[in-house]
């Protein structure tokens, strides 16, 4: 089964990714926010946009050998031969050859190459030999790793990543375009190549920089790259002279900009790093983006044993420095120390550990882009979530359609049906459930009848859109079909049987009366109203939603899932705080929720958040549980003082408004069936939409994050305690108490064994809270579990003094190989020791590869100082009765390192 993506390597990559990450989530899916990022275009792109704009759609396809019906599949290989993929420049896969450059020069080899080259120069080939074959063991591990990890990854956000609808002669699909029917097929968005002819559609994300060859109301969201808050309308051709800004071009539609309602048609003229977007990242690769809080955490934790090497690793130079004479060994032997206290192989064990989460995840129809956001999953204390299609199902049904009387009226099913019908933006679930009524309304389908003229695209700040239409050569009518309060602030009369009156007063308190009954049953009800306009009326705005005359409303039932009440109450057993956040009425969804068992304890409106600043909403949103009649803005502004007060912030959503919020979440998740712009600003897809996953992956989370703070703490505390160790060794002994290389191969076979923590088992007590980063807490079990180590190496070291003698330097090779061993297997014991609070072996069992891996190691270690390869590393067997003692010493370790955790569980707690 493949796995997830974008930081396949981590650490190692991370980077790379760095600027492009930054440019896809904070440009591309920030449609709604006010501040232009740039109108300022490089001279040379500008006139290249400004000649494509001005030239005829048959010169411009000829001059790019392109052709109405689209190139085929060989002249776009072609052309992508010669152009390249349509990927943005930093945001190209890395070579196989310099990825496993990256591999190497991490510091563990390079002190290894370093201690090589010294060996080397002074004639110790065979010294020479081990150590090479020790780079070459270390860099291969990792390097395969990662690339397994990269390729299952790839493979597994090609599952999810969006599609580009294309024409192409030998398409397998049929579309008509002007009347025409064509072939089409769909493709990944960096295959397009310049003179692909592109369909788009309401929801879907612009994959290049494209000329507008036909545009059926188009509106385009590109706030991002011009600071326009509101849609701008596309059209094919210039409406009059060319802007002083290419972004200001009217039939130009830029990559990362996306399409919020109406069709169009579309030559690609610029890709990857010819386009705008591309040529932008280029410019300003001094920007990076902020870490999110798993990266923080990682950089705290690394920081911290990173701080703790600068301090130990002088002190370790200086003492064998000014001890034995040997400046030289005493400085590499302080390297190699260093290198021991290095946690090297925390970005292997991290990517396994993510990439393994990511694979269960994904066996559970949850699938990962952003591998980093499996540890936010776990973190989660917040699930923000809409109440359509998430609480409720994906199926509406339109059950009342009737007059402001509140009788049944076809009348107003009618005037739903053709807005419904004739407007070209993303049609929702409520438009399906008005359209699949249109048999009621007779063979004369009022489509027949009518013709569309034009139409007002829906805004979330409107809450309503319109179309204008006429019955053949009679004047235009503005349908309007919005949110009952907005469409009834238009509205200044109704139509009650034939006569139209004033809307009084009292008419709107008997509306909202009946209305509120409505939303009592569940019922969600929306407002129509129309308008008769001048015949001679030919260009129509938001102006002319004005003065309507309401005719009646439609009532929706979409009824709860039953997956929805024991899902939050599995979300709230693990912690997990669920808040709804919903555009609709607060009556409907507060029903709502009391069906799935979800308890409210507030509730507040779009229109109260927009009054209230950051402060007091940050205050406000802890004990709200209910927010509706929220604008896209609105959201976003919840989920960011949710996160301002400390909280680990999910938000699911699958629409066009929910794009900011996706953005401003920790993580963000959506489903296989959202637009375009909702599946790239999220972190996670559900191929199935139902908050029953969510719970699974929230236990994946946590699993992935116990098992990489095993690690951490088991790397941390081992390193403490040997320092102390070979302080004390190196105070009290006439020779190194173990060579360079010993450390450097001791390190290596450690680390070795701890390739099976991302597969470990982890015990259920762990997994049912959020679990956070805590470095105070890590420094604390340093200092608590290091010393332990360092008491039993220090009775080791009696051992080999008092019973053995190994005290001169004739005899140090001794002493080095039975430190070399009790260090090795007591390492190594304590990863059982310490992945878990409770009685390992007994109470709480590792996974079979962890088993294994420490077992070879131990094996191995000891095969090292017992066997024929033991000269090779300046070791020498060890008498028998060595093992005897070595196994009461590991057995009282054991013993006494299990009563400490009990002590550090009652005073400190496990997690």
């Amino acid at each position: 089964m493949p796995h997830p993506v974008l930081h396949a390597h981590f650490l190692s990559r991370l980077r790379r990714r760095r600027l492009a990450r930054h440019f896809l989530r904070h440009f591309s899916f920030e449609l709604f926010r006010h501040a232009p990022v740039s109108k300022q275009v490089p001279p040379d792109l500008a006139r290249f946009l400004q000649a494509a704009a001005a030239e005829e759609p048959e010169a411009l396809l000829a001059r790019l050998h392109s052709h109405p019906d689209g190139l085929d599949a060989g002249q776009a290989a072609e052309i992508r031969r010669r152009s390249g993929d349509n990927l943005v420049s930093h945001d190209k896969p890395m070579p196989g050859w310099l990825h496993l450059w990256h591999c190497y020069i991490d510091p563990f080899n390079l002190l290894l190459t370093v201690l090589a080259v010294v060996s080397w120069s002074t004639g110790d080939l065979k010294a020479t030999s081990v150590i090479g074959c020790m780079v070459a063991l270390s860099t291969l591990i990792r390097f395969l790793q990662e690339y397994h990890s990269s390729r299952a990854a790839d493979a597994l956000k090609a599952m999810v990543g969006n599609k580009t609808t294309l024409l192409r002669p030998t398409g397998s699909q049929q579309v008509e375009v002007n009347g025409r029917s064509l072939h089409s097929e769909e493709v990944p968005p960096h295959e397009l190549v310049p003179g692909d002819i592109v369909l788009l559609s309401a929801g879907d994300m612009i994959p290049a920089d494209l000329r507008l060859l036909s545009a059926r109301n188009v509106f385009i969201g590109q706030a991002a790259m011009t600071g326009e808050a509101l849609p701008v309308e596309k059209f094919t051709r210039l409406r009059g002279p060319p802007p002083a800004s290419p972004l200001d071009l009217d039939n130009i539609a830029f990559m990362g900009t996306s399409v919020l309602s109406g069709s169009a048609t579309g030559v690609v003229i610029a890709t990857g790093a010819r386009s705008y977007f591309g040529t932008l990242a280029a410019r300003v690769t001094a920007i990076e983006a902020a870490p999110s809080a798993f990266q923080l955490g990682v950089n705290k934790v690394s920081w911290l044993l990173i701080r703790f090497m600068a301090v130990m690793t002088p002190i370790v130079f200086l003492i064998n420095g000014f001890t034995k004479g040997d400046w030289l060994q005493a400085f590499l032997f302080a390297m190699s120390v260093a290198i021991g206290l290095t946690p090297e192989m925390l970005p292997m064990v991290v990517t396994t550990t993510l990439a393994k989460g990511a694979v269960l995840l994904s066996r559970r129809k949850v699938i990962v882009k952003r591998l980093d956001a499996i540890q936010n999953f776990g973190a989660m204390d917040v699930l923000c979530t809409d109440k359509t299609g998430t609480l409720t199902q994906d199926h509406i049904v339109l059950q009342r359609h009737i007059d402001i009387d509140g009788h049944d009226s076809l009348k107003v099913l009618e005037y739903a049906w053709l807005n419904s019908h004739y407007q070209s933006g993303l049609k929702n679930l409520l438009d399906v459930a008005v359209l699949a009524r249109g048999g009621e309304l007779g063979d004369g389908a009022p489509g027949v009848r009518y013709h569309k003229i034009d139409e007002i695209p829906f805004d979330f700040q409107r809450r309503r859109m319109s179309v204008v239409v006429a019955d053949g050569d009679a004047a235009p009518l503005l349908i309007c079909k919005g949110a009952l309060e907005e469409t009834l602030a238009a509205c200044s009369q109704v139509l009650r049987g034939d006569a139209v009156e004033p809307l009084s007063t009292a008419l709107q308190a008997q509306l909202f009366a009946t209305t509120a009954r409505m939303n009592a049953d569940g019922l969600r009800v929306v407002g129509v109203a129309i308008k008769s306009l001048p015949a001679a009326a030919r260009a129509f705005s938001v102006a002319d939603e004005s003065g309507l005359t309401l005719v009646g409303c439609v009532a929706f039932l979409d009824p709860p899932k039953d997956s929805a009440a024991p899902a939050i109450e599995n979300l709230r057993q693990k912690g997990v705080t669920v808040k709804v956040l919903t555009g609709d009425n607060a009556a409907v969804t507060l029903r709502v929720c009391q069906e799935v068992g979800l308890a409210v304890h507030g509730t507040l409106l779009g229109s109260e958040v927009a009054e209230m600043d950051d402060a007091r909403l940050a205050a406000a949103v802890e004990a709200t549980t209910l927010f509706a009649k929220l604008a896209p803005l609105d959201k976003e502004r919840v989920v960011r003082a949710l996160r301002s007060r400390g909280h680990v912030v999910g938000f699911m959503g699958d629409g066009i408004n929910d794009a900011p919020a996706l953005h401003a979440a920790d993580i963000g998740i959506s489903v296989d069936t959202a637009v375009d712009i909702a599946r790239e600003a999220a972190d996670i897809i559900l191929l199935e939409k139902s908050l029953l996953v969510l719970g699974e992956g929230v236990r994946e989370g946590r699993k992935t994050f116990a098992n990489m703070l095993k690690y951490i703490r088991m790397t941390a505390s081992s390193n403490f305690g040997n320092v102390f160790s070979v302080l004390v060794a190196s105070v009290f002994l006439p020779f190194l108490p173990m060579l360079p290389m010993h450390l450097l191969l001791q390190n290596l076979l450690y680390d070795l064994s701890q390739t099976g923590i991302p597969f470990d088992n982890v015990d259920e007590e762990f997994l049912a809270a959020p679990q956070h980063w805590n470095v105070d807490g890590l420094g604390r079990f340093m200092v608590c579990f290091g010393p332990v180590s360092s008491v039993f190496d220090l009775l080791t070291f009696a051992l080999m003094a008092f019973v053995f003698h190994a005290t001169t330097p004739a005899t140090q090779t001794l002493f080095q190989s039975g430190w070399f061993v009790e260090g090795l297997l007591s390492q190594t014991l304590v990863v059982h020791m310490i992945r878990t609070r409770k009685l390992p072996f007994v109470e709480s069992r590792a996974s079979l590869p962890l088993i294994a891996m420490t077992s070879a190691t131990m094996l191995a270690g000891i095969a090292i100082a017992m066997g024929p390869l033991a000269h090779y590393f300046r070791l020498q067997a060890l008498p028998m009765a060595y093992f005897g003692w070595l196994g009461l010493i590991l057995l009282a370790y054991m013993g006494v390192t299990q009563g400490i955790k009990g002590w550090y569980d009652r005073r400190f707690g496990w997690q």
